[in-house]
């Protein structure tokens, strides 16, 4: 049977790593999460997301280290969890990476229209109070396309994607946000939390961490690649580049927040739904560091997309091959070295989720938060029943955290807790992979 291609270097482990959690959602969600927590609630948030993650990232450096496999959860949980539970833990972690995938997709649109407003037009149908658009969608089709053809032709034309289009938004985000500093002010960031008091300083960090994980999973996509090392690679660096990943996301993250609440009064980006590319333009009276931003954002938009796509196919080809759904799932392009089922499968559930449009946004967060809780807690389990001759708090602390994760949503007295939109894409995503499962000879 062909077998995946070792094509991948440090450099891609991290431009994957960090390129699959940080996505475009510090421009269209930016009012979102200034409305949850306030400037320094969110920040706070993103800053405890990192720091919580990082115990989390060593139990996943120590297992890629010992147990080399795409399947990652599901290899980490095969012996040590019954059949149908690992599976379950390996289809919910498909989810994390998966549901990225058409919030991508909707989100191109939702950029693009920033710079030519005539995508707002041919309404189509209108779903949660917001309306698909015609021009939308075709780019969010057309995108889901090209991210396919590049995953098709193999894993290093994706690992050049994904390292031109990081650097890139590294570069563009160094620059507008040096050029910020110049033009706010601290007054601007008043009140620091989005609700008066130390109960409501508290309240505000909680519900910004609620979303938190979302924007973070990815660091552990690394593992997902790592049967497509090159030949001679140190498998300790896995570890060393899961810990940059995360410490970078999450300064990302805090820097952001902190920089559009500097150059614009955040309260009035959260009442006027301010972007954040239009929080720097009215700063600068200039539309060209708006159009700066913009690009940033689509660079990231990129790399986001293929980061996950890549994650959910290598996840998807694992679970063929272990028999636990239909062995055509672990079909390899003999000449590009590619899981070329998963990735049409992957495709195709990605142009069709595509067309539940703008509504799709915010109940994604919350359901990969979910998703990805459930794919930590099971990796730090797995560590703790297979490994012994390690420091055994890392896998205990990450747990506790997944525990928390995971707690924070589906326990109806939190604030910020599932609603029934949430339950429903839980439901339908579980439900899918029960017929796989019933239907996988």
């Amino acid at each position: 049977m062909p077998a995946l291609f070792h094509r991948l270097s440090a450099v891609e482990y991290f431009t994957f790593g960090f390129g699959t959690m940080v996505g475009v959602a510090w421009l269209v969600l930016m009012d979102d999460w200034l409305g949850r927590g306030g400037p320094a609630g969110m920040m706070i948030a993103f800053f405890l997301g990192g720091l919580l993650l990082l115990p989390i990232a060593r139990v996943y450096g120590s297992l890629v280290r010992r147990i080399p496999d795409a399947g990652a959860e599901i290899a980490y949980t095969e012996r040590v969890f019954p059949p149908l539970l690992s599976f379950a833990t390996g289809w919910t972690m498909v989810l994390a990476y998966a549901i990225v995938c058409p919030w991508e997709a909707v989100a191109i649109g939702n950029l693009l229209a920033r710079l030519v407003p005539g995508l707002n037009s041919w309404p189509l149908y209108a779903l949660g109070g917001k309306v698909i658009y015609a021009p939308r969608l075709a780019l969010g089709l057309v995108l889901t396309a090209v991210i396919t053809l590049v995953n098709l032709r193999g894993i290093r034309p994706s690992g050049i994607f994904q390292n031109v289009t990081t650097f890139g938004l590294l570069g563009a985000f160094a620059v507008f946000v040096s050029l910020g500093l110049t033009r706010g002010h601290a007054a601007n960031m008043l009140p620091l939390f989005a609700r008066p008091g130390t109960a409501g300083a508290l309240l505000s960090i909680l519900l910004a961490l609620q979303v938190v994980p979302y924007f973070m999973t990815g660091f552990e996509s690394v593992v997902k690649g790592s049967e497509e090392a090159r030949q001679g690679f140190d498998r300790g660096q896995f570890a060393r580049v899961m810990y940059l990943a995360v410490v970078g996301g999450s300064l990302f993250y805090v820097v952001i927040v902190g920089a559009v609440a500097f150059i614009h009064p955040w309260r009035d980006i959260v009442s006027g739904h301010v972007g954040t590319e239009v929080a720097f333009q009215q700063a600068f009276g200039s539309r060209a560091i708006a159009n700066l931003v913009l690009a940033a954002a689509f660079l990231s938009l990129l790399k986001v997309f293929n980061g996950n796509f890549v994650a959910a196919t290598r996840l998807m080809l694992a679970i063929g091959r272990r028999g636990l759904v239909h062995p055509a799932l672990a079909r390899v392009h003999p000449r590009h070295g590619t899981p070329s089922a998963a990735i049409w499968l992957v495709a195709a559930l990605t142009a069709a989720a595509a067309f539940l449009g703008d509504a799709l946004l915010v109940p994604i967060s919350e359901v990969g938060s979910l998703a990805a809780g459930v794919g930590w807690l099971s990796a730090c389990v797995a560590w703790l029943l297979r490994v012994d001759d390690e420091p055994r708090w890392p896998a205990y602390l990450g747990a506790a955290v997944a525990v928390g994760i995971i707690a924070m949503k589906v326990l109806p007295f939190v604030p910020g807790s599932f609603t029934w939109a949430e339950w429903l894409a839980l439901a339908g995503w579980l439900g899918l992979g029960l017929a796989f499962w019933v239907t996988k000879k």
